[in-house]
């Protein structure tokens, strides 16, 4: 059963990949031969939404993303974080530079509008730069301000670098927090973290029942100057961690979820 199941589902997210590289394709050939360019946050929705559907994950939501520009930050769990939440809403996320020269998936990245960035010591402020012309343009940014994955048991410490790239451009932030479940409790195979390797991450996730997904959109939250950074970024911290602990203690009204209540079981 576990390797049908595993065998079906790498089938579906090929399927879903080649989907996706269709729809790139279309918008690659609108922005540069018939200069008819699309709106790529919207784009990226599409191909994320689809990515995330082929893998068999259905979240459960409360709240709604904000209308217009805002930069989005949310704790982060695992790789599968990004097709999930980047289906959610029209949004680009960052990513380190090298991912531009991966086979099709840097293409696709692209295409989606990912703002590629070089790691290292002083290159916040490159990055921050980034983001403040992304939400200039009235793109939606999300960043994990963690800088790293988590074991989804709690919320690891925020920096604030990045987040000043939203009083740069004068727009919202708006906190959302995931949480993945198994059989009631947070999830031990989700968490894509140490040294793990994707290749066998996504062969243990998808060989087993895939855990329930859940994502709250908090109230957006508006900084007035670079002097307030710091402590609202420990408040959003506070709210996102909160909000964690509510999907871990499944305390999300059944009333206020939109989609399916538990994951897709092949």
């Amino acid at each position: 059963m576990a390797r049908s199941r595993l065998f079906l589902r790498i089938m579906m997210f090929f399927m879903g990949l080649m989907f996706t590289a269709m729809i790139a394709l279309y918008a690659w050939i609108r922005n540069e031969v018939l200069r008819k360019p699309l709106d790529p946050s919207r784009l990226a929705a599409l191909c994320y939404g689809t990515v995330a559907r082929s893998l068999g994950f259905r979240p459960r939501t409360r709240g709604k993303p904000a209308d217009g520009p805002v930069l989005y930050i949310s704790n982060h769990i695992s790789w599968s974080d990004i097709p999930i939440l980047g289906g959610a809403a029209p949004l680009c996320f960052l990513s380190k530079a090298e991912v531009r020269r991966w086979p099709l998936i840097g293409w696709l990245a692209e295409q989606a509008g990912t703002l590629f960035i070089q790691r290292g010591q002083g290159r916040s402020g490159q990055a921050r730069k980034e983001i403040s012309a992304a939400l200039a343009r009235g793109q939606s940014v999300l960043v994990f301000p963690e800088a790293t994955t988590s074991s989804g048991l709690t919320v690891l410490d925020f920096h604030d670098r990045l987040i000043h790239a939203a009083v740069d451009a004068g727009v919202p932030i708006q906190p959302i927090s995931i949480g993945y479940l198994r059989e009631g409790r947070p999830d031990h195979i989700a968490p894509f973290i140490g040294d793990d390797e994707f290749q066998n991450h996504i062969v243990r996730l998808l060989g087993q029942p895939l855990p329930e997904v859940a994502i709250l959109w908090h109230d957006p939250v508006t900084i007035s100057s670079h002097e307030e950074v710091a402590a609202a970024t420990d408040e959003l911290r506070t709210t996102i961690k909160s909000g964690l602990e509510q999907i871990q203690l499944g305390q999300i009204d059944a009333a206020e979820v939109r989609g399916s209540r538990r994951a897709a079981s092949f």
